[in-house]
């Protein structure tokens, strides 16, 4: 980073406001899509007659290639600069977005959601990078991590609201179009509201591991997604991941500092304890976003604007809870906060499973709430512990690195969970058993969260 971008970063405190205001719409625009996505899923399905793994891969098209590619983006956003990479971001979103809008087939749509996960791959971890980089003081930056996690809340509560209005007046097309006007605002505002900054010394484009990583990523999730009527081609996916993936660590390993993912950052016992905790977060979560509303809306007890109400306690509980988060962490720790968090999400999508053949979806309400409040308690401090474990040259890498946890797990989450939920021929059964085993996997997460991350660490 050049002397001029430092010093305006330090010497413009009213900007950062204006810079967090920018970050929050991509936020925004990520979110929002993958909320209307989750909604639109049964419309889409009728529309082009697409079976239950045609839309897993609608929903994972665009989770599985954001995951592959944030190690790439995080990279260029430390070689390259970050507000570029973000605003190349925002283009292609919003590119992306109209493909997906004027989709003719669900293939083409699989591939512009894919697309946008190319895009979200730019921006998120840009967006991670600048709040490391532009708020220095470790409290600050809790404070606007909070509120970037509050902007989750924020598009899960009026994503589904929104998607199943425009869905039931103007077909499932229209909520592609929605996130248009958000991502053009984030390219315009960037320009004059975010500083430049790169890191680019010593570093380099890693190619090697860049292919392995995203071989093995991918190969994993399409594991997940095929056990159920491929277990065949599943099990060599299984294995390509596996040996991929060693792949990847013996490339790093001979690397070091120089290395697409340095492993030393592993070393950190706080950076772990988050990337244990944010994956397990997100894994059923998810999940449960995927398959909620295909049930409500399969067994006839709501339509797709019912639906989208009905998943807005958790958005709710998420959106107030987010900004207390980085308070929250500062006094008992992100420990504290992460593991509860992500147990009390465990405990959400336990008594959504228990109570799945019920008539009334009171205690389903009752859990979204809980995993709203897990979420809230989490997030933050989740962000705040990555980036903040390392310099503010590898930020981006950072940024990457927690969103690959959290992606992943939530592709994973959807892979796995929807082949269970398959297993049973959907339905009551098969949300129950679904989201027993989420919950199951989220608390052992929480443990191990606990047990990795510092007694009391906040967002230092």
């Amino acid at each position: 980073m050049d002397d001029m971008s430092r010093l305006r970063i330090v010497t413009a405190p009213a900007r950062r406001w204006l810079t967090l205001t920018t970050l929050c719409l991509a936020v925004l625009v990520a979110q929002i899509d993958t909320a209307v996505v989750n909604l639109a899923t049964r419309p889409i399905g009728a529309y082009f007659s697409a079976s239950v793994t045609a839309l897993q891969w609608v929903i994972d098209s665009y989770n599985l290639v954001y995951a592959v590619l944030l190690l790439t983006g995080g990279l260029l956003a430390d070689l390259y600069g970050r507000r570029r990479i973000f605003m190349i971001g925002a283009a292609i979103f919003t590119a992306a977005s109209l493909l997906c809008a004027l989709a003719s087939s669900v293939s083409m749509l699989i591939w512009g959601r894919a697309i946008a996960g190319f895009a979200a791959a730019l921006l998120l971890p840009a967006s991670l990078a600048i709040v490391r980089v532009v708020w220095h003081d470790a409290a600050e930056r809790g404070r606007a991590l909070g509120i970037w996690a509050a902007c989750n809340g924020l598009a899960l509560a009026i994503g589904p609201t929104l998607g199943g209005i425009l869905i039931a007046q103007s077909g499932w097309r229209s909520i592609f179009v929605v996130v248009i006007p958000l991502s053009l605002a984030a390219l315009v505002l960037a320009i004059p509201t975010i500083p430049e900054s790169s890191d680019p010394e010593g570093r380099h484009f890693d190619m090697p591991a860049q292919f392995f990583g995203a071989v093995a990523l991918g190969s994993l999730a399409f594991a997940a997604i095929e056990s159920h009527g491929s277990p065949g081609i599943a099990a060599m996916a299984l294995l390509v991941a596996i040996v991929t993936f060693a792949l990847f660590i013996r490339v790093e390993a001979g690397k070091g500092a120089v290395a697409l993912v340095p492993l030393d950052i592993f070393r950190v016992r706080e950076f772990r304890g988050a990337v244990t905790a944010t994956a397990g977060m997100t894994f059923g979560v998810y999940g449960m976003l995927f398959m909620l509303p295909l049930t409500w809306q399969g067994t006839g007890r709501l339509d797709a604007v019912g639906a989208g109400l009905a998943l807005m306690p958790m958005a709710l509980v998420f959106l107030i809870v987010s900004p207390f988060s980085g308070a929250l962490a500062e006094r008992f720790g992100a420990r504290f906060a992460a593991a509860s968090g992500v147990a009390i999400i465990g405990a959400s999508l336990m008594l959504v499973g228990l109570s799945a053949d019920q008539a009334s979806i009171a205690p389903a309400e009752i859990g979204l709430a809980l995993a709203g409040l897990g979420l809230g308690f989490a997030t933050g401090p989740l962000m705040g512990a990555a980036v903040g474990a390392v310099s503010a040259a590898r930020s981006g890498t950072a940024g990457a690195l927690i969103n690959v946890a959290r992606m992943a797990g939530a592709t994973i989450g959807v892979a796995i969970l929807g082949a269970v939920f398959a297993m049973m021929q959907g339905g009551p059964d098969g949300l129950r058993l679904a989201m027993l085993a989420g919950g199951a996997v989220q608390i052992a997460c929480a443990a191990a969260a606990w047990l990795t991350m510092g007694a009391k660490t906040g967002n230092a």
